[in-house]
């Protein structure tokens, strides 16, 4: 199984290449790679509905031991 490169190696190739392109005369613009998009609105927006949930079920909870 091939190890993954770590970003920085990755961008330590892209440099290398495009100065190597600069001084052979080869200067072809390599592709770049769509950068995935974070899903932060859901992850929010879960994460509020579990805070929600905690606090109805912390007063339920005092209400419960409020009555006994």
């Amino acid at each position: 199984m091939a190890k993954k490169k770590s970003k920085l190696a990755k961008r330590a190739a892209e440099l290398e290449a495009a100065v190597a392109g600069l001084f052979s005369g080869v200067t072809a613009p390599a592709k770049k790679k769509k950068k995935k998009k974070a899903k932060k609105a859901k992850v929010v927006k879960a994460v509020k509905k579990v805070v929600k949930k905690a606090k109805k079920a912390v007063k339920k909870a005092k209400k419960k031991t409020k009555k006994k």
